[in-house]
């Protein structure tokens, strides 16, 4: 878990926490020294594990702090992906309300690589963590598995989803990211937006 005084937030950590890569870090993420309840509702909206404000008792903070750590040990029941819905309880996925029909392990599959989407997972940690292998097989069971959950997906227009990393691993594609808002040439588009949208105040360099 990482506590941070909001107001002590260098820019370079403001822009790792708000990309969509780090949507599963700010969940472990306590935030003090929001005086704003409005700015607290805006960061715990954004997926933050709590926020506090600046005059919170250091007794209150380590509750707060035992909190996060405990619902990091639970598994959410859903998890979105852009269109893609996976639900644990069903082990299946949707896309608009309609299901894949995921064999149990290409759900598994599917699920881990939510786990770092954007991030290549190599092959020995897909067969360690979902196949429970210690070792390499001779058979190619995690590439024939991958096939055909990318052929499912494609029915769903996902296609693209399941990409292969160029060291043998697989990883989920981010979701489409909506246009880039307009900025003045001098100004970067990624920080304008988030100091102006994202962040209740703009953030020390």
């Amino acid at each position: 878990m990482l506590l941070a005084d909001a107001r002590k937030v260098d820019t370079r950590l403001w822009l790792a926490l708000v990309d969509p890569v780090h949507t599963p870090l700010r969940r472990r993420v306590l935030l003090t020294g929001v005086a704003s309840a409005t700015e607290r509702s805006d960061l715990l909206r954004m997926g933050f594990g709590d926020v506090a404000a600046p005059a919170a008792w250091l007794g209150e903070l380590a509750a707060r702090a035992l909190r996060i750590g405990e619902m990091a040990l639970c598994l959410p029941r859903q998890r979105q992906h852009g269109a893609l819905l996976l639900d644990l309880i069903a082990r299946e996925a949707f896309v608009d309300g309609r299901a894949l029909g995921l064999h149990p392990r290409e759900f598994a599959l599917l699920w881990r690589l939510l786990d770092q989407p954007g991030h290549a997972v190599p092959k020995a940690t897909l067969l360690r963590e979902v196949w429970h292998l210690k070792f390499q097989p001779e058979t190619n069971s995690l590439a024939v598995h991958v096939s055909r959950l990318r052929a499912k997906l494609a029915l769903a227009g996902l296609g693209h989803l399941v990409q292969t990393d160029g060291a043998g691993g697989y990883r989920l594609a981010q979701p489409e990211a909506a246009a880039p808002l307009a900025a003045d040439s001098a100004e970067p588009v990624l920080e304008r937006a988030v100091w102006k949208t994202v962040l209740p105040w703009e953030p020390s360099r």
